[in-house]
């Protein structure tokens, strides 16, 4: 009988220390599974939910939505202007002022914020931020690419997979478009000019939709439009009349956000080739054309494949 007993002790002393064992690893794994400890750019350590609800990206919309997921509140300027191309996927989401205003910030309840720029959390801010929610300044800056700055992302919110996928999509559609339309596009030059309170400015060679009119689609770059890509400090420079008469390219794409603008009626822009000859290509400021992200990129190519139909 005594024989049993030990052997019942036994067994019972095995299976509690199985399950104090099991209990402890379930323990670990919930805690593991909950957040991560990232490093931004900025090199902040920040303990990143793994599952986030309530996220704030502000102007990093377009690369949310690409990953399937939909901010709690979204980026404006003055209340009104916002990412038009956007809406059909956060027509319903409430804008937030592009700075970040604290009070509104913290209204949201947001757990996770995304940063788009070092600048916006200047001096005190980001330490004000970080008591809302756990603060991860995204990779920018000069050299960043819209791709890197996806890869980024996919990282932050555990969604690698879906980060790859995006990208394969999009190399798949530039490669695509660049064999179907070789034809119209192998030595043929391209401009693009944003047009706002009677001003232009143009593109540079290797920003935004230049980057990839020239760098992956492969139009030629106007003479123009070099010379001030050398100066660029920015997406867009300004470029006066004047010098737009000069510009002798195939396709002239115009983003136009003032169309009463003064210059329009006036010879010289009437006289640019592209316009004389009926190659201008006209978008509204509600297209992504003045944008960066996989949305805006995939947008801006289905425009130029309706006009080299």
């Amino acid at each position: 009988m005594k024989k049993y007993q030990k052997i019942t002790t036994s067994l019972l002393l095995v299976t509690s220390l199985f399950l104090f064992a099991a209990c402890g690893t379930n323990k670990d794994t919930s805690t593991k599974e909950e957040s991560r400890t990232l490093t931004d750019q900025l090199d902040h350590k920040v303990k990143v939910p793994n599952h986030p609800k309530k996220i704030i990206g502000s102007y990093l919309e377009d690369y949310l939505v690409a990953l399937g997921e939909k901010p709690v509140a979204q980026w404006t300027v003055g209340g009104g202007t916002h990412q038009d191309y956007l809406d059909k996927d956060l027509k319903d989401v409430p804008l937030i002022n592009y700075d970040l205003p604290y009070e509104e910030v913290l209204s949201y309840e947001p757990d996770l914020l995304l940063i788009e720029s070092n600048g916006l959390v200047e001096g005190a801010k980001y330490d004000k931020y970080a008591k809302i929610a756990p603060t991860y300044v995204v990779k920018n800056g000069e050299n960043v690419t819209w791709q890197d700055k996806l890869t980024d992302i996919a990282n932050v919110l555990n969604k690698q997979k879906e980060g790859k996928k995006v990208l394969q999509d999009y190399e798949a559609l530039v490669k695509e478009t660049k064999n179907a339309y070789a034809d119209k596009i192998k030595n043929k030059s391209v401009a693009v000019l944003w047009v706002t309170n009677n001003s232009a400015f143009m593109v540079a060679d290797n920003r935004s939709s230049g980057d990839l009119l020239y760098q992956q689609l492969g139009f030629e770059v106007p003479t123009l439009t070099k010379e001030i890509s050398e100066k660029a400090t920015s997406d867009w420079s300004a470029v006066s009349l004047e010098k737009l008469a000069q510009i002798d390219c195939d396709y002239l794409i115009l983003v136009n956000s003032d169309k009463g603008a003064a210059m329009f009626k006036d010879p010289l822009w009437q006289n640019i080739p592209a316009v004389k000859n009926g190659n201008l290509w006209e978008f509204g400021p509600e297209k992504s054309w003045l944008y960066n992200g996989p949305i805006a990129y995939q947008e801006m190519i289905e425009d130029v494949k309706s006009h080299l139909k």
